[in-house]
């Protein structure tokens, strides 16, 4: 039997690749004549609408099935931190698009250098070397103008997919000094089950199945918090999520 899920896995996998690509090039033109050239934040907006329908496709293809829940948790006129667990690829096309919002997501300035796959991924991002001090500051400078645009932050704040057997690998603090130093509240987006469809731990292996996203109610900056204080109630909020439903 796990001879058979493997061989599947695999197949799924190259299927996978092929779905990703396909759609990639069939949104790229409306892409580049829609939003491309837009000045923010309506690009970050007209981004995260064109991504849904991008990903929506995406996982369609790929024989995966999405569900959203607590979106009304986000109030209309307010944007957010949103710090999501990870522990797949998968969360990152899923996570940002779930957002009802303009968004964009702290991520790796090294996949911007992916031919074709740039720009898209530029557009959505907030890039950071995290090998480079100033790289790092200039980021957390540009997260801020994000959050003054009105725009939403999208954080994972574990830093990279946790591959241990732990409910949340421990986090860093960028998260909440950024809340502290914004006034913006946390709202934890919790993803499920993308494990068991693209596992960190298992090279080239794709399962299909059922993905969520739970948004929880946001989590305010108190006049007593600190980003301490702020790490610790997001990690026991989160934490008992994730007891109670994996």
């Amino acid at each position: 039997m796990n001879f058979l899920r493997s061989i599947f896995g695999r197949i799924f996998a190259v299927w996978a690749i092929l779905a990703f690509t396909i759609t990639m090039f069939i949104y790229l033109i409306p892409y580049y004549v829609l939003v491309h050239f837009r000045k923010e934040p309506y690009k970050s907006h007209a981004f995260i609408k064109f991504a849904r329908i991008w990903m929506n496709s995406f996982i369609y293809l790929s024989f995966c099935r999405f569900k959203i829940y607590g979106r009304e948790n986000f109030k209309e006129g307010e944007n957010y931190i949103v710090i999501c667990n990870h522990n797949s690829m998968m969360d990152i096309p899923i996570s940002s698009p779930a957002i009802p919002g303009g968004n964009k997501t702290i991520a790796k300035a090294e996949m911007a250098k992916i031919p074709i796959f740039g720009p898209l991924y530029t557009t959505g991002s907030v890039l950071v070397k995290r090998k480079s001090d100033a790289s790092r500051k200039e980021s957390y400078l540009k997260m801020k103008e994000i959050l003054n645009m009105g725009l939403h932050m999208c954080i994972y704040p574990e830093g990279t997919r946790n591959r241990s057997k732990e409910l949340l690998a421990p986090f860093h603090g960028g998260a909440f000094k950024l809340a502290m130093d914004t006034g913006k509240s946390i709202l934890p987006g919790m993803i499920l089950h993308t494990r068991k469809i693209l596992d960190a731990n298992k090279p080239f292996f794709f399962m299909p199945g059922k993905m969520e996203m739970h948004f929880l109610a946001p989590i305010p900056v108190m006049p007593d918090d600190t980003a301490d204080t702020l790490k610790k109630k997001s990690i026991d909020v989160m934490t008992a999520f994730l007891k109670e439903h994996q």
